[in-house]
């Protein structure tokens, strides 16, 4: 067989001379919608690498962007990895200083920005060394002084790009966890994993998609590497409608009617939004028959399964770890089961589902491997040609794969005898709230920074949006008084808006357990059924 490599190149070469044709839509700041096409993101591509090349980028270097799902974008996922860098995309939704840290940590040289994130880039700017900094003008409004358009930097390409000659092996992405557990760890994609990725999931019973299929991706492209959904559609050349910023249903369904949406991928959150608007608004919008719906980030409730399947949406219901590329298993009914009845298949379908090919999977206890039989729990460990083996330099974090050479995921999970995989629990006391994590500990360890707090517990509550949000237990010194307010302000300093607790609960004592850590559990029983409007 012949020595070829499994690199984006092929890919990006597909794209641009088989699909030359196929639409890329985009949603602009103005609303207004952006159409090009395969061919022109292949020239696009093609030049954004030259002129990285010229303007002095090595192999192995990080090009940051920080923007919304648009065809520029995309333009990235190709132009930087084919010329030898590594596309890093920042996730705008977390604290500019988090932002700032990962800039810094990954040595980023080049930074690609929306004009509309100018100012989120502002309030890091300062603490951050890029050597270039490019500005897409999506908006339409002239640059600002003092910054480098985009478009201007593309059209210096003179057509002389030559692709240099690749290893499978070398990055290609990058993209960091959320931080949780402490500090955010960059993982960084091979050309390789990307590839099987996109071949794995592309196949009937993962994705299930094909040419003709139009894919409207609210995943975002700054997140956990888009779910490895933008290299899938231009592997196969499927049209792509990209959303822009606007990811509300109202926005979302004009899309999915306009275009005739057939695929789209999103978190829990976004799902139960589009469902609400369609069963409020009955015949609004006209939409294709039948749509297949990747749901991951968070577990997606079997009663929504159900009545999005009365309106032809299919949920699929995924997961993945950014660690994976991010796409671990997805849940089908296998033509085994089909037997079943309706409930039973409902319920499986509400499970995370088998793994993907080329996936294996395990539960692991103290004692060993855990049987496959639906009811006994262990750690989730995973491996495959697509999930990382290491951090990008942080051999501190070695910990998280076993001498034997799996990844730890940190899930705790029973897997059934058909090799179903359900998540019941996690090994670390985590939010996830709308498909993202926020870590308790830190919100934990800075309240009880503040003077007036002596003690402070964070859990996950079932919230009616967001699946889950952080709740705050809060034990004040004696004589010591604080308002949930000034708490919240206090916290704004660190975090996002989107980590912060949405209440406050002021409390003579935390339960321990015996050792004298917090006593979550106790804490989660007692607010488990806490109603938001009391706050």
């Amino acid at each position: 067989m012949m020595d070829f490599p499994l690199t984006l190149v092929p890919i990006l070469e597909r794209a641009g001379k088989l699909f030359a044709g196929v639409e890329i839509v985009s949603r602009r700041p103005d609303r207004s919608l952006h159409r090009c096409t395969y061919a022109d993101i292949y020239r696009r591509a093609r030049a954004l690498a030259e002129m990285l090349q010229k303007s002095g980028m090595q192999r192995g270097d990080r090009v940051a962007t920080l923007m919304w799902n648009h065809a520029t974008h995309l333009e990235t996922y190709f132009g930087v990895p084919v010329a030898g860098g590594v596309v890093h995309t920042l996730n705008l939704r977390l604290h500019p200083v988090d932002i700032a840290q990962i800039v810094n940590h990954a040595q980023d040289r080049f930074l690609i920005v929306d004009d509309v994130l100018l100012p989120l880039y502002e309030k890091f700017k300062a603490a951050v060394k890029l050597e270039r900094v490019l500005v897409v003008p999506g908006s339409g409004k002239p640059i600002p002084p003092g910054y480098e358009s985009y478009e201007d930097f593309v059209a210096g390409a003179k057509g002389e790009f030559q692709y240099p000659t690749l290893d499978e092996n070398e990055a290609a992405a990058m993209c960091y966890t959320s931080g949780t557990t402490g500090q955010p760890k960059g993982v960084l994609y091979s050309h390789r994993a990307q590839v099987l990725h996109a071949f794995g999931t592309a196949l009937q019973d993962s994705f299930g998609v094909g040419q003709r299929d139009v894919y409207l991706p609210v995943v975002p492209m700054f997140h956990a590497n888009a779910w490895g959904i933008p290299y899938l559609a231009a592997m196969v050349g499927m049209k792509q409608v990209m959303p822009g910023p606007y990811l509300d249903a109202e926005s979302l369904l004009e899309l999915f009617e306009c275009e005739q949406v057939t695929m789209t991928a999103g978190v829990p959150t976004v799902w139960m939004g589009l469902l609400e608007a369609l069963e409020k608004n009955p015949g609004r919008w006209k939409v294709a028959k039948h749509i297949t719906g990747i749901c991951g980030g968070a577990a997606a409730p079997e009663e929504m399964i159900r009545r999005l399947d009365r309106l032809g949406i299919e949920i699929r219901h995924s997961w993945g770890m950014t660690e994976m590329s991010p796409a671990g298993c997805t849940s089908r009914i296998k033509s085994t089961l089909l037997h079943l009845p309706e409930e039973e298949q409902f319920r499986l379908r509400a499970k995370q589902g088998t793994p993907f090919p080329f996936v294996e999977v395990r539960a692991m206890t103290e004692q060993g491997e855990a049987p496959w039989d639906g009811t006994t729990l262990g750690e989730l460990h995973v491996r495959g040609p697509w999930v990382a083996a290491s951090y990008f330099n942080m051999p501190e974090e070695s910990g998280r794969w076993t001498s034997d050479g799996w990844f730890r995921t940190g899930d705790v999970v029973m897997i059934d005898r058909e090799g179903y995989i359900q998540i019941a629990d996690r090994s670390k006391d985590l939010v996830k709230s709308g498909g993202e994590w926020i870590s308790t500990v830190d919100l934990e360890t800075t309240l009880m920074n503040h003077p007036a707090v002596k003690e402070a517990a964070v859990i996950a509550v079932p919230h009616p949006k967001w699946m889950e949000r952080p709740l705050a237990v809060v034990v004040l010194k004696d004589g010591a008084q604080a308002s949930d307010g000034e708490l919240r302000i206090f916290l704004e300093r660190k975090f996002a808006k989107w980590q912060l607790p949405d209440a406050f609960v002021f409390a003579e004592s935390i339960p321990r357990t015996s050792v004298g850590k917090f006593q979550k559990t106790a804490l989660r029983e007692q607010y488990k059924d806490w109603k938001w409007s009391e706050r």
